[in-house]
């Protein structure tokens, strides 16, 4: 049953991923082009400066793949690649908790609740933090700094998650469930907000191109384009997380229907 779940997980990731794919082709890959643009109009202008200035400047160094290959079959493949990965380690998670308590909650629901809660430890909090930036866009001095901070936070995320869940469980009881989520998740915000003060700034977005004097050659990169990104960027994640969700539950009730196993384990109740 166990081994049924983890491959329903990866095609329920795969078919997600595809959707992503379909999403990002249609919205995120028109700004990832002009962020491109962008980078060679800003590396021809430095060249230039730097030439004037009697600066060594490096030759362009050729693209291993080209820019169709890229928007095309490379996203595709990796999107479908990372959601059949995803999927498969949700659907682990999935398998462990419906053992335990998650036996009492309807499969669906339980999928869709983990897909959330996972998309909001994983993603969204590290993406409030460090949001994404186009490809081409970025000071290249920032990028291991950025990925160490940004998987730092998503650890400590993910971890205050995972505990704020057992301390809304322990309060259940106690407090009640309405009570016991808001404690738990007041909980998680604070250590959320405190992780925010302790977790460096990274500000890698290039602003205007000057020159010797001081005189700006070519401006910033343009915001509106900065946002469209982001929020493609936040929709594509919404899209994989929200898909294997919505595709795990069923595919994991017709596996336990067909196991002749009981969907829903009722809480015993106590006298």
């Amino acid at each position: 049953m166990e081994k049924q779940f983890v491959l329903r997980g990866v095609g329920a990731g795969a078919v997600a991923g595809f959707l992503s794919f379909v999403f990002a082709r249609i919205f995120a890959e028109p700004v990832i082009a002009r962020a491109i643009d962008y980078e060679g109009i800003r590396d021809h202008a430095q060249a230039v400066l730097d030439r004037a200035a009697g600066l060594a400047v490096e030759p362009a160094v050729p693209e291993v793949f080209s820019r169709t290959v890229q928007e095309d079959i490379g996203i595709a493949v990796a999107l479908v690649v990372f959601g059949a990965a995803l999927g498969a380690l949700l659907s682990v998670v999935f398998t462990l908790v419906q053992r335990g308590s998650g036996r009492h909650v309807r499969p669906r629901t339980l999928a869709l609740l983990l897909a959330g809660a996972g998309f909001v430890s994983a993603y969204l909090v590290p993406f409030l933090k460090y949001p994404a930036n186009p490809p081409a866009i970025g000071h290249e001095d920032s990028i291991e700094s950025r990925g160490s901070l940004y998987l730092g936070l998503q650890i400590v995320s993910v971890i205050a998650l995972v505990l704020a869940v057992q301390l809304g469980r322990r309060l259940h009881r106690e407090r009640g469930a309405w009570q016991a989520s808001l404690i738990a998740g007041a909980a998680y915000v604070v250590v959320i907000a405190v992780a925010f003060l302790l977790f460096g700034d990274v500000h890698e977005t290039p602003g205007p191109l000057r020159d010797a004097s001081g005189r700006i050659v070519l401006g910033g990169f343009d915001a509106d384009d900065l946002y469209q990104f982001r929020l493609y960027a936040l929709g594509g994640q919404l899209i994989l997380w929200g898909g294997i969700g919505l595709l795990l539950g069923p595919w994991a009730e017709k596996a336990l229907v067909r196991a002749g196993r009981p969907v829903v384990v009722p809480e015993p109740v106590s006298v």
